[in-house]
């Protein structure tokens, strides 16, 4: 299957992204740009997160990274360990 070297598909990301930012400042100008509502913005994200946390695998890399991080703060990790001793 041949594919084609036209259109905005086939150039890099680069190009593209500059290309699709003047037509963003374009529409803005123009007021005809779509600016969301801080209710928007939030049901946006939730349906975000929501497809996201589908993926088992993604989050488990997710948290191993976050665990790996977090274990490499040794003062942080003795107050947790001082913390549950107390109880």
């Amino acid at each position: 299957m041949s594919t084609s070297r036209r259109g905005f598909a086939s150039m890099d990301a680069d190009k593209q992204r500059r290309i699709a930012s003047k037509g963003g400042r374009a529409a803005h100008e123009k007021g005809t740009a779509h600016e969301f509502t801080p209710e928007e913005a939030r049901e946006a994200g939730r349906k975000g997160g929501e497809v996201v946390s589908r993926n088992r695998e993604h989050m488990a890399s997710i948290g191993r990274k976050g665990g790996e991080a977090v274990s490499q703060d040794r003062e942080h990790m003795s107050r947790i360990g001082r913390k549950g001793g107390e109880s």
